[in-house]
């Protein structure tokens, strides 16, 4: 299906990466990717990989959110000095000869839309200068300046690069969904990696390998009741989710139960199911992404809780769907077409947003 406001001609293919960090700190994900349009958008991912944080990048970014401005300016250049040898190294491993430019999505510290801030660390004049390269960043904070959310990005995507589903759903430290409603819609549902992982990392383990522990455990009614009952999850208007709610909202509700590791990791993989079934209200498909697909106990909850066919896809998609579009929305964006929807984000407009820079 093709919208004229979101045609872009292009008469030959042009060749991107994407960078993407998300919340849950697994590490950097990278794409190579190829995009085409005649007129419907194509797209091919060429070379991809995760390349995984060391134990002091970890603590570098987890304790970002308590730092100094001048302290988190300081780590924005560190930052974005980082991505830019990360994506040389990149370049080198898999030989890429051929790049109109690069998109990255940064590491967001700040999310607090709702009070006029959004921060993703990460300058893109660093990775500029570094790879020599022209490069696309800050995505989010225009979107806020409009009055938006920030957030989510990745529907235009969803939209233009993946149609045929009714749903994409994507599962990292957070769960958000798309889905067209005569227009497209999007939202952040409820955290889910990030709070899955919290917990099994005071066992001394990076994460729960299938959703094994929380098998095991069982389901404390009461806990599951109040999460259900966080008041973010009966506003209905565009809404986004970072890093401050897990902190303020769900931790510390969580703790004041003292249970066991596998009885919360239970009971919030049943909230996770919950809430996200509770949004599913149309017939069609749902093509889940990100690395919650792999816990396979959570996926089979939420498979008993919806009617619809859920599509797992190969794992290049699941593992790398976000930084592929983050390289889209770099397309749209030196384009000067429109990358993030009023209809999702809540701003005042639909927008082209980013920056670009040259090297």
């Amino acid at each position: 299906m093709r919208n004229d406001l979101y045609f872009y001609s292009m008469n030959n293919k042009k060749y991107a990466i994407g960078l993407m960090s998300g919340t849950s700190l697994d590490g950097v994900d990278l794409v190579y990717a190829s995009f085409e349009q005649k007129p419907n958008y194509s797209f091919e991912i060429i070379s991809a990989k995760t390349y995984s944080y060391s134990d002091k990048w970890k603590n570098k970014l987890k304790n970002a959110f308590g730092q100094t401005t001048n302290e988190v300016q300081e780590l924005d250049n560190e930052y974005g000095k980082y991505l830019g040898n990360l994506t040389n190294l990149f370049i080198e491993e898999f030989q890429i000869d051929k790049i109109d430019f690069i998109a990255s999505h940064g590491h967001t510290i700040f999310h607090k839309p709702d009070e006029g801030l959004t921060l993703q660390i990460g300058n893109g004049k660093e990775i500029s200068a570094i790879t020599n390269q022209k490069v696309v960043y800050d995505f989010r904070t225009q979107d806020v300046k409009l009055g938006g959310q920030g957030a989510p990005l990745v529907p235009i995507g969803d939209e233009l690069l993946f149609s045929e589903f009714q749903y994409c759903l994507n599962l990292g430290g957070f769960a958000n969904i798309s889905f067209n409603n005569n227009q497209r819609i999007a939202f952040d549902i409820c955290p889910v990696n990030i709070v899955l992982n919290h917990y099994t990392r005071k066992i001394n383990l990076e994460f729960d390998d299938k959703g094994l522990i929380a098998s095991k455990g069982e389901i404390n009614n009461q806990l599951l009741e109040e999460l259900n009952n966080v008041p973010f999850y009966r506003d209905e208007k565009p809404k986004s989710l970072g890093y401050e709610f897990v902190v303020s909202e769900i931790i510390p509700l969580i703790d004041k139960y003292s249970l066991s590791i596998k009885n919360i990791l239970r009971t919030y993989i049943e909230h996770i199911a919950i809430q996200i079934a509770n949004k599913i209200k149309f017939k069609g498909q749902i093509l889940i992404t990100g690395g919650g697909v792999f816990n396979e106990f959570l996926i089979n909850n939420l498979k008993n809780r919806v009617q619809n066919e859920i599509i797992i896809s190969n794992e290049r998609i699941i593992n790398f769907k976000e930084a592929l579009i983050f390289a889209f929305l770099g397309l749209l964006r030196i384009d000067n077409q429109v990358n993030c929807l009023k209809s999702v984000t809540g701003a005042e407009k639909d927008h082209s947003s980013g920056k670009i820079c040259m090297p």
